[in-house]
């Protein structure tokens, strides 16, 4: 009688960076989407790819980034870069954060326990309610989660900042439901009545900031991520570019929660597998953005698809993306 082999799962070490970061300032920083950008490849022939990228662009940088590859006058080999041909293609994945809409799923579900009602609202926006309500409710969402803040100020302040905000917004509630948006008008009445749970938020916000802060998008994008590149019971470590938001205790936490076996923070210009992590990351930024604001080119937004592509409806690893127009372009039919 044979014996059984018992198979151990496949070890894999997946470099990894980010484009697009403005911490914790979701309605006010320079970005409007967050990009985190992974890669299987290894070493070798990631500094192969480096060196042909450099030997395509001839660029005298020392350091070369992705806005070097998004130059027009470069289009063609950052077409090469994202396509069949090129180092990436079935070799690495993209987890893209609207920012807007990853802060008013946050809101919801800090505030009712439960995120469902925050893609109804999201999708009713400022063509509901009109611009200057809208950024007035986003202002005041981003200040109510976020840790830092004017340590002066009133505690309460955020608070009753954001209850002005979505009574602002519930001023149309009527109107919502005699439009078939009862969902809208619900969400609304229970985020007014939820001034407790917001005030008690706060509280532990000044008590001792979160380990795990609500409204940076890196952390969640490191689970999805880690999700993605485990599927099928491989072992993977996290390389990743230095980042201060990736604390001891961070890493610990995520080496918990996301099942990995490690996170290893390394400088990129060492690492050539994420220098590549680093050109996806950032690339993949720029094309959402664009999409996102209906400035989209077709062609780019095919050669990423199946960077950011969930895989299948519900996955454990589809991006965070609210924008109704842009989300099929960018992630096809299948993404939730």
């Amino acid at each position: 009688m044979l014996a059984r082999v018992t198979r151990q799962p496949t070890e894999v070490e997946i470099a990894c960076d980010e484009s697009g970061s403005d911490g914790e300032n979701l309605t006010g920083g320079n970005t409007d989407v967050f990009a985190h950008g992974s890669v299987d490849v290894p070493m070798a022939d990631a500094s192969a790819a480096i060196r042909e990228i450099r030997d395509r662009i001839r660029s005298p940088a020392e350091e070369y980034k992705a806005n070097h590859l998004l130059r027009e006058k470069h289009r063609a080999v950052l077409e090469w870069t994202l396509g069949p041909s090129g180092p990436l293609h079935g070799h690495a994945y993209v987890h893209l954060t609207e920012k807007t809409f990853f802060m008013v799923e946050r809101v919801v579900d800090l505030l009712l326990g439960d995120p469902a009602g925050a893609a109804p609202l999201f999708r009713a926006g400022a063509h509901t309610f009109g611009d200057e309500r809208w950024k007035a409710f986003l202002t005041a969402s981003n200040a109510l989660l976020r840790v830092r803040g004017d340590a002066d100020a009133d505690p309460g302040a955020p608070v009753d900042a954001f209850l002005r905000a979505v009574d602002a917004l519930a001023e149309q509630a009527p109107d919502l439901r005699d439009r078939d948006m009862t969902d809208v008008a619900d969400v609304l009445k229970l985020l007014g009545g939820a001034r407790s749970r917001a005030a008690d938020h706060r509280a532990r916000l000044l008590a001792a900031p979160a380990l795990i802060p609500v409204l940076n998008p890196l952390l969640p994008a490191i689970v999805r991520t880690a999700a993605r590149w485990s599927a099928g019971g491989r072992a993977v470590t996290l390389v990743h570019d230095r980042q201060n938001m990736l604390t001891e205790e961070r890493i610990e936490w995520l080496r918990e929660t996301a099942r990995i076996e490690g996170l290893r923070l390394v400088v990129a210009r060492d690492d050539t597998r994420v220098q590549l992590a680093d050109f996806l990351a950032g690339i993949a930024r720029s094309i959402a953005s664009h999409e996102l604001n209906g400035r989209g080119d077709a062609t780019l937004t095919a050669l990423l698809r199946p960077y950011v592509a969930s895989g299948a409806s519900g996955s454990a690893w589809g991006s965070v993306w609210g924008d109704e127009r842009s989300k099929g372009r960018l992630f096809g039919a299948v993404h939730s």
